[in-house]
């Protein structure tokens, strides 16, 4: 049983953007699995990231298990979600240095002792032997071109341009949700509000491939005195490594 309501209090600190019906009673219900997934292109998390690592911190204290996901095969690819322009592809050497970074990170926060205790786990495991044939056959197949052309990251860059590569971001993150739902027994994925659309091609996929009922849940991101978002690729970046961005500037 949980011991405590999560949700609530989301709610009350005000981090709360967004969940899917049902969740709330889930987690009441019984104690949970659920997961945020952390993108591996910088060799340090940032102040948006603190966000997340509170979502996951007060998960854990409300009795459900935390996971982390790491994303060093998604890292690969590139988030358009909130991007105005393609990202640069980093090599699988420089991103498995950043897993290493961002992985130690996690660790000052989260508690990975206990009944309930934190576990990391990196997608590059899932993913480094799936050929494009097997994902176009086992994932592809089960998502429309509609769908995927409805989410507000894919409209808001056909203008501007947007690659098959990032196009695809969406499929490669919902299986994400998939083989944990299946291997770890992951109910809930929750991440910032930029992700809702991602989040949720993970539940459809789970719910058209397995029948399976999953859930989601958003909060609202940390941003800057323009309203951007906090970003590995954008300037103005508050750090989590004190090397990167120094306490009394990070204070400031």
């Amino acid at each position: 049983m949980a011991t405590k309501n999560f949700v609530e209090e989301l709610r009350w600190r005000g981090m709360l953007h967004d969940v899917m019906p049902g969740t709330e009673d889930l987690l009441l219900k019984e104690s949970i699995s659920g997961y945020i997934g952390f993108d591996p292109t910088a060799d340090s998390l940032h102040i948006g990231h603190l966000a997340q690592i509170m979502t996951l911190l007060n998960f854990q204290r409300a009795g459900h298990k935390p996971y982390a996901l790491v994303g060093g095969a998604t890292g690969m690819v590139g988030d358009p979600s909130g991007k105005s322009a393609e990202r640069n592809l980093l090599s699988e050497e420089i991103l498995q240095h950043n897993v290493a970074r961002v992985k130690a990170q996690l660790e000052k926060f989260l508690d990975f002792g206990g009944s309930n205790a934190a576990e990391m786990v990196n997608n590059f495991d899932w993913f480094k032997n799936f050929t494009f044939l097997d994902f176009i056959r086992d994932v592809g197949k089960h998502i429309t071109i509609n769908y995927m052309m409805a989410k507000d990251s894919v409209q808001k860059r056909l203008e501007s341009g947007l690659s098959f590569t990032e196009f695809t971001y969406q499929l490669v993150q919902g299986y994400d949700f998939y083989w944990l739902y299946q291997n770890k027994k992951c109910k809930l994925q929750m991440g910032g509000s930029d992700q809702w659309g991602n989040i949720v091609t993970g539940t459809e996929l789970i719910r058209r491939k397995v029948n399976g009922e999953a859930f989601a849940l958003t909060t609202k991101l940390i941003t800057k005195a323009d309203g951007t978002k906090f970003g590995k690729t954008e300037e103005g970046n508050l750090w989590l490594d004190p090397k990167k961005t120094s306490p009394y500037k990070f204070y400031q």
